[in-house]
């Protein structure tokens, strides 16, 4: 895999730190201003999250919404759907968690929890998955042409950095909690998830809601560019344009090109 072009200013050193501190806080100030222009104009937003264990999901999350305002900002997380749910239809249990008029929501992991790890742990079937396939761009294409905005990232970790944060996961009394039986599967199965991720690329790319992907090796990188790329997505008063551009080595969308540079 391919290092990340070096970013100075996000190196460990203080000033470093304190550049990376105030970038951040400059690109949370942008993050308001579009909350701001998203609620007045009643817009619906979804934001969803998807990649392998411990590829920064939940930081990212954290910076995203650390000055956003609670009343109209979501975050929801899937569990293991009940006994009752898994008799519902597939997106049915997802649909009460979708954004209303001036909301603004994040899905941390989302209903291609079906074609990733219920896929690769053997827990639908075939024909579930296949029904999945044929069905999820309709249904986004429906929610997008009902006035919804979706971004659907990607975050791409190499297999060494997921080892090495698997196990800081592990040794840290705040962070095991994490750990689960699936979590402790994802480097014996890592061919099995890049299949699983290659194939739902290919099968849900679509124009209304295209798959970007990031590369998240470097964590703070990866947080600034993926706020960066949301907000570049958008046009919305007093946007500073030089500070919304995203970083094209770091936040791609999903081509032939990009297909290549994904983690293996």
């Amino acid at each position: 895999m391919a290092k990340h072009k070096k970013h100075p200013a996000y190196d460990d050193g203080d000033d470093e730190d304190r550049h990376y501190k105030k970038t951040l806080r400059d690109l949370q100030i942008e993050l308001v201003k579009l909350q701001r222009e998203l609620i007045a104009n009643g817009s619906k937003i979804l934001l969803i999250l998807e990649g392998r264990d411990a590829a920064g999901k939940d930081g990212a999350i954290k910076r995203i919404i650390d000055h956003m305002s609670p009343r109209d900002t979501r975050v929801h997380a899937p569990g293991k759907p009940s006994d009752r749910e898994e008799t519902q239809w597939y997106f049915q249990r997802f649909v009460p968690f979708l954004p209303s008029g001036g909301e603004f929501v994040i899905f941390n992991r989302s209903w291609y929890n079906r074609s990733g790890v219920e896929q690769v742990m053997g827990f639908c079937t075939k024909k579930q998955l296949e029904i999945f396939y044929k069905s999820v761009v309709p249904f986004e294409d429906m929610l997008v042409r009902d006035g919804m905005e979706i971004r659907k990232y990607y975050l791409d970790i190499s297999r060494d950095e997921q080892k090495k944060r698997l196990a800081e996961r592990d040794e840290s009394p705040l962070t095991r909690w994490k750990i689960s039986p699936v979590d402790a599967k994802a480097q014996k199965m890592w061919r099995e998830y890049s299949k699983a991720r290659d194939e739902t690329f290919e099968r849900t790319d679509h124009p209304s809601a295209p798959w970007r992907i990031v590369k998240t090796d470097v964590k703070k990188i990866a947080r600034l560019e993926i706020i960066r790329d949301f907000l570049s997505s958008f046009d919305y008063k007093g946007q500073n344009r030089k500070l919304t551009r995203p970083d094209r080595d770091i936040v791609f969308f999903f081509t032939p090109d990009g297909k290549k540079r994904l983690a293996r």
